[in-house]
């Protein structure tokens, strides 16, 4: 159901609703991530200050908002907060809205919701580590086959899936072993397979080779600005991933009409 249908009062507590929401994620996977990088397990233990150790309490994780009350330092000892935190809270926060906006009260929304939070944890840790853990493909294929069934037709998108997950996945597979066997180097790395076979089972087939280019403009684009050989893809998979969510299906579709 679209947005627009509600009126302005409800649309604004909506927008509001999903923000918050998507503070919380980000707030979430941020946290997550930290913990994961440094053998810390993340399903246990009350969230504390790097710094002192302290405690965080309900005023300390309120997102964004903490992070601006308290200028970016920790009530406790006054230790500086990054400003990345404050970043990862706004900026899922800001794609909650926009998902919400895009695909109305619906079974994508909360599909896409959940995988835009999961690449959000994976592009962190991939980002400090070159890796991406297979916890993250098993979330996203979980909340591929848990929202399938919600869908308007899921015999069709189970098909769609199914086949972009070969082509794009299988596709990508078969070409990295052949480019590590000719070259004697390591291509993309299995976690970036694994991912983009997952964004084939969400996106399906010509919306997944849409995500594909747009992953590899993106890659470029970092590697010209970064000047380094080696970087993480996961960030340039989850930047063009949400890119597709947006405007994939407009970009597709008017890139098919010409022909």
């Amino acid at each position: 159901m679209s947005i627009q249908y509600f009126d302005l009062p409800y649309r604004i507590f909506l927008y509001v609703l999903a923000g918050l929401l998507g503070g919380v994620f980000g707030s979430f996977m941020d946290c997550m991530a930290y913990r994961m990088m440094h053998g810390l397990d993340w399903k246990k233990g009350r969230s504390r200050c790097d710094s002192c150790g302290h405690e965080l309490g309900v005023l300390d994780l309120i997102p964004v908002f903490s992070w601006l009350y308290h200028k970016g330092k920790c009530r406790y000892c006054g230790a500086e907060i990054p400003k990345d935190c404050l970043y990862t809270e706004a900026g899922m926060a800001l794609a909650y809205i926009l998902l919400l906006h895009h695909y109305g009260i619906s079974a994508y929304t909360i599909r896409y919701w959940l995988l835009a939070a999961y690449l959000l944890g994976l592009s962190l840790i991939d980002m400090k580590t070159y890796e991406i853990p297979d916890g993250f493909h098993i979330a996203g294929i979980i909340t591929w086959l848990a929202t399938l069934p919600l869908l308007e037709d899921p015999l069709h998108e189970l098909k769609q899936g199914l086949l972009g997950a070969l082509l794009i996945g299988g596709g990508i597979l078969f070409i990295s072993l052949i480019f590590d066997k000719v070259s004697g180097k390591e291509g993309l790395g299995g976690g970036d397979v694994k991912l983009l076979a997952v964004l084939g089972l969400c996106f399906g087939a010509s919306l997944s080779l849409f995500n594909l280019i747009c992953a590899c403009v993106i890659g470029l684009v970092f590697v010209l600005v970064l000047k380094q050989n080696k970087i993480p893809f996961g960030p340039s998979i989850s930047i063009a991933a949400f890119i597709t969510m947006l405007s994939g299906d407009g970009i597709v579709s008017w890139y098919l009409s010409l022909f």
